[in-house]
């Protein structure tokens, strides 16, 4: 869903439509150097959600793009004094105000990393992206466990 831009919105692309802006990764900017990954994306016709399950209506949209990011955090709700086993896996997006909302997903996580993989052959380059994603799990002594999938954009103008 990132980048989609609906067809009937008519003319209303402007400086916050450019293909950089539609995906955003940020290399090292998070818990133990874990990257982070921002989408953003017109609403369609039909129904959307964000990453926890909320319906996407024009409220949760800021300058009418929905908005979702993922990064790695300090792990949440931890009793004082608790040694933490990685961090916490956080979903941001919008709440019905507009505002931004995090919500963990999973504890555990020992490391994010978001690599873009270069495109082959000239046509593809301006109108696909391929990422490698690596979600790197701990139980902070015997468990280091890398999951990882590669995801790729298609028609990103």
């Amino acid at each position: 869903m990132a980048g989609y831009q609906n067809i009937s919105s008519g003319g209303a692309r402007n400086k916050h439509s450019s293909p950089g802006h539609l995906i955003e990764v940020q290399n090292k900017s998070g818990y133990r150097g874990s990257d982070a990954l921002i989408t953003r994306h017109e609403l369609s016709g039909g129904v959307d959600f964000d990453c926890i399950g909320n319906a996407l209506t024009k409220e949760r949209t800021k300058n009418q793009f929905a908005y979702q990011g993922f990064l790695v955090d300090r792990q949440a709700s931890l009793p004082k004094g608790e040694k933490a086993n990685g961090g916490s896996l956080i979903c941001q997006s919008l709440d019905r105000q507009g505002r931004m909302q995090n919500t963990t997903l999973m504890n555990g996580v020992n490391l994010l990393l978001i690599e873009e993989i270069s495109a082959t052959g000239p046509s593809n380059a301006a109108k696909q992206k391929r990422f490698k994603v690596t979600l790197q799990m701990t139980d902070g002594a015997l468990l280091n466990l890398d999951l990882e999938r590669t995801f790729a954009t298609r028609n990103l103008l």
